[in-house]
């Protein structure tokens, strides 16, 4: 076996039907005996077959699926942990196109496979601290090559765009964070701030005047001037968190090529853990392992998926 990766014959010969995969399911979210989903509770729970049990107390009946992701899905259990390892080993993605035919299901139920478990990445608690590099880029296509109807009128470059806000630590983990935020208007930013980096950090950036004003929030701040050409001064950068862009924009651009303002949450969700739990320097069963961790308490149904928002316009095309 490979030292940082094992091939998909070998995942196939690990789990090769939906019972294995129930078996490695168990083991790695009941560590220690079966617990309900609904009392949390480990004693009197009575085993029945194919996978099910009941909780005597409350009365409930479940499986390993029930209270995760996987809930109420008919996708059987090794499709899933092969559709979990294409996800966290293809460094770009995997479209539903190319997932429907790699386990066998329809576009429309790969789709819906994809956007369950992107959102299962994200949802980490974690505030970052030390060095953290800061900076927002812009996702949407060009007004020019849209339709007359669908083109916004006036304004700079970004009209028409959602706005992503990253950050990257500078330190060994290199934890990256990533969202959608309504504008890049200082309040915006500010907020996004607040909510996601330790109080005391320093935090570089570029020159962008919204920034200004961070160190009234109990932040140290230093920048680096791009439009002076600027790129590294004094160990002042930005690239690191550019760098997650240049992956972030090369998968959806190659691999997805189209992600509504509604949706393209759960996208940045998928990459920014692949660069986080899903580093390549980690062994592709450890990844799995961690992304089998993130499923529980994250349900997120069709409808729920499919329903208007505010984001929810027209499709994006990068």
């Amino acid at each position: 076996m490979s030292r940082s990766t094992i091939s998909t014959f070998q995942l196939f010969e690990m789990y090769p039907n939906a019972e294995s995969a129930r078996k490695y399911l168990e083991g790695r979210l009941w560590k220690n005996g079966t617990v309900c989903p609904k009392c949390k509770g480990k004693e009197n729970i009575t085993t029945r077959k194919g996978g099910y049990y009941r909780c005597n107390p409350c009365h409930l009946d479940f499986t390993i699926r029930t209270g995760t992701i996987f809930e109420r899905s008919h996708v059987p259990l090794h499709r899933w942990l092969y559709a979990m390892y294409l996800l966290v080993t293809a460094r770009k993605g995997i479209s539903s196109v190319q997932l429907a035919k790699q386990i066998g299901i329809t576009q429309k139920s790969a789709w819906f496979v994809l956007q369950r478990l992107r959102e299962a990445c994200g949802g980490d608690p974690a505030l970052l601290r030390g060095i953290v590099e800061i900076d927002e880029a812009y996702f949407g296509g060009r007004e020019q090559n849209k339709h007359m109807s669908k083109q916004h009128y006036g304004g700079s470059g970004t009209i028409g765009k959602t706005v992503v806000i990253g950050m990257r630590e500078r330190n060994a983990q290199k934890r990256v964070r990533a969202f959608p935020v309504q504008g890049s208007g200082k309040i915006s930013l500010m907020n996004a701030i607040t909510d996601n980096v330790q109080k005391g950090s320093i935090i570089h950036t570029d020159e962008y005047l919204a920034y200004k004003n961070v160190t009234k929030l109990h932040y140290k701040h230093a920048t680096v001037n791009h439009k002076r050409y600027e790129y590294s001064k004094n160990g002042v950068t930005t690239n690191g968190v550019e760098s997650v862009w240049a992956v972030m924009k090369r998968g959806l651009n190659g691999v997805y090529h189209k992600a509504s303002p509604k949706h393209l949450g759960r996208y940045v969700n998928e990459f920014t853990w692949r660069l986080n739990e899903g580093n390549v320097k980690r062994h592709s069963l450890e990844r799995l392992d961690s992304l089998v961790d993130a499923i529980v308490g994250k349900r997120l149904t069709y409808e729920n998926l499919i329903a208007p928002n505010e984001l929810d316009s027209t499709p994006i095309d990068f």
